[in-house]
């Protein structure tokens, strides 16, 4: 339970943080994610998984994972997604983004180890990994928007600068 405070504290922090300055302003960069919503805006340090086989080692066998870090798949086109937790030994928060940024659905606290897939449910261009419970935490739900130089631009509800 300790950890899981620690992780509520700091992210609300930046969240306040966040909001006293208003969205985030910074450009865009490789290796960012922004994340608003109406519980605020977040900033994300993100490994990009664009190739089929960053895409199939994901972050397995990593034991432990900044806070406010995680990985960005992006894919070639729209589909519905699926992601398993084989070998992957942290607890992750699975936020699933269609082409234009929007988030299209949030898989609260996948299992280390499980190989149970995890389907978007709907067309997906991306997947956002975070920390197992930040999702929660923020409060990041369907509709919040993401974006990312890494995402396509034409038609994204929040286009990079």
């Amino acid at each position: 339970m300790g950890i899981l405070h620690g992780l509520r504290a700091l992210a609300a922090a930046a969240v306040m943080v966040l909001a006293v300055s208003g969205t985030v302003q910074a450009a865009c960069s490789d290796s960012r994610v922004d994340l608003r919503g109406d519980w605020g805006s977040a900033r994300f340090r993100v490994e990009l998984a664009l190739t089929p086989e960053d895409q199939a080692r994901g972050l397995m066998f990593r034991e432990s994972m900044a806070r406010m870090a995680g990985m960005l798949f992006v894919y070639d086109r729209t589909q519905q997604l699926g992601f398993w937790m084989r070998n992957t030994l942290i607890p992750l928060d699975m936020i699933f983004v269609d082409e234009t940024g929007t988030v299209v659905k949030v898989h609260a606290e996948a299992q280390p180890r499980d190989e149970t897939v995890i389907l978007s449910e709907v067309p997906a261009r991306a997947v956002l990994e975070l920390n197992g419970g930040m999702a929660a935490v923020l409060g990041i739900e369907a509709g919040d928007q993401l974006r990312s130089p890494a995402m396509p631009q034409d038609g994204s509800v929040w286009p990079c600068d």
